[in-house]
């Protein structure tokens, strides 16, 4: 298994549009992040997880290769705003491009983009077809396992996503106690972190509330993501990490 982090900020991306904080007019390119999503090559075929903004370019530096699957956190606009731009994909690799989340994200993404999903639409929008799923019970892509966790952001419901022994949990403030069991015996888990410790904030993870998570969770790595430029410079805030807990970065690349 291949993960590709395709982006790692937060919903304003990093630089954000007219800061001029020390991370924002960085030059180290691992300080300059796009809207938090990753890619998953497994068993053949290749997953993502959220579609953002972002989506395009992450989809032109990653390579522009087929994807056979998208799985969706919930129905914020950092997570969702490029579903358009799966149109490429319908026309070269597929007709209808798979997406799953939960009912109510499978509701908004109709409203949303309702024009995908009008009965007499007009040539050229994209194909999308909605799988609604319960969070609950496993499911397949092709022959890959998919666990959902039932996670909190905030007061929101969201899922995250095991994939055999790698887990996908981004925008956790709280995670259920009985989710625990679907987090064990992890290789790789990935984690949001927003700010730094005295900065709380009520629906993400602060950088010791994910550092508290991930020791409890006990993969053998894990890896932060969806930062925001008030967490400062990369390679500042990744000396403040322990072992096994490492920042990631925009296109960077890990394998199981």
């Amino acid at each position: 298994m291949k993960i590709r982090f395709l982006g790692t900020g937060t919903s304003q991306g990093i630089p954000v549009i007219g800061c001029t904080c020390n991370t924002c007019l960085s030059l180290n390119k691992k300080d300059y992040r796009l809207r938090t999503s990753c890619l998953i090559e497994v068993d053949d075929i290749r997953i993502v997880i959220d579609v953002g903004p972002d989506f395009r370019q992450q989809m032109l530096q990653a390579g522009g290769k087929e994807i056979h699957a998208i799985l969706v956190t919930h129905e914020h606009n950092d997570h969702i705003a490029g579903l358009d731009d799966v149109r490429p994909f319908n026309f070269k690799y597929q007709k209808d491009m798979p997406v799953f989340a939960l009912k109510r994200v499978i509701q908004f993404l109709k409203n949303r983009f309702d024009y995908i999903f009008k009965a007499n639409s007009y040539p050229g929008i994209p194909q999308v077809k909605l799988f609604s799923i319960n969070g609950n019970d496993e499911f397949r892509i092709n022959n890959t396992l998919i666990q959902p966790i039932h996670i909190m952001h905030g007061t929101l419901a969201i899922l995250g996503y095991r994939i055999y022994n790698f887990a996908y949990l981004t925008d956790v403030k709280t995670i259920p106690e009985k989710e625990f069991k679907k987090l064990e015996n992890l290789d790789i888990l990935v984690l949001n972190a927003l700010r730094l410790p005295n900065e709380n904030h009520h629906s993400h993870l602060t950088l010791d509330e994910a550092i508290e998570l991930a020791q409890k969770i006990g993969a053998r790595k894990t890896y932060l993501t969806h930062f925001s430029h008030v967490m400062g410079p990369h390679d500042i805030f990744s000396k403040l990490l322990p072992a096994n807990i490492f920042a990631a970065y925009d296109a960077l690349e890990i394998e199981i």
